[in-house]
């Protein structure tokens, strides 16, 4: 008969189901919902011993300070360049370019490369602090004044603790005439 099960097929349907009921007991709960808070993202560096921040977007790569081949004619602050993949990364002290000097020991120095639009430029700096991820409603303009002039390259900062990472806009130095003519 093609409609009832035969013995065979019932203990391993009754099988299954307490394998199911089985699982039931044990299974754990999901977990509880909790809000996700938002983040925003980018590169921790030192500037001039200030904790500064750079968007995530910006920096296409981290590297450590390459040799370089000096310029004449240039600015104090332009390194030289660096042949970088068959690339030529021009390489800019931005503590220097800020009034200040690169600090701790050359190992520890990195490049912060920047490309956007036309402009593709190493930014060595003392320290990097990797990735740093800040909750979005931590942002505020309330800048401390230890930045000094670095203040009119940032777009505002974010609270970490009891310190101020200050944003790093790499648009404001592309845009900056003093920044891109390098020459003396």
């Amino acid at each position: 008969m093609a409609g009832s099960p035969t013995p065979h097929e019932n203990r391993a349907f009754d099988a299954l189901l307490a394998l199911a009921d089985q699982a039931t007991r044990h299974a754990r709960g999901l977990p509880a919902q909790v809000d996700i808070q938002p983040h925003w993202s980018g590169i921790g560096f030192s500037l001039n011993g200030c904790p500064v921040v750079a968007p995530m977007g910006e920096i296409v790569e981290l590297l450590p300070v390459p040799t370089a081949t000096r310029l004449p004619g240039v600015r104090h602050w332009v390194r030289g360049v660096a042949n970088v993949r068959g690339r030529l990364l021009p390489l800019i002290d931005l503590e220097a370019w800020f009034g200040g000097s690169l600090g701790g020991s050359r190992a520890g120095h990195r490049v912060l490369v920047l490309e956007r639009g036309e402009l593709y430029v190493g930014l060595i700096v003392s320290r990097v602090h990797g990735m740093q991820h800040f909750p979005v409603d931590h942002f505020t303009t309330d800048l401390p004044p230890a930045l000094g002039r670095v203040a009119d390259y940032v777009s505002g900062g974010y609270r970490q603790r009891e310190e101020v990472w200050a944003v790093l806009d790499p648009g404001r130095l592309a845009e900056d005439h003093r920044f891109i003519n390098a020459a003396a």
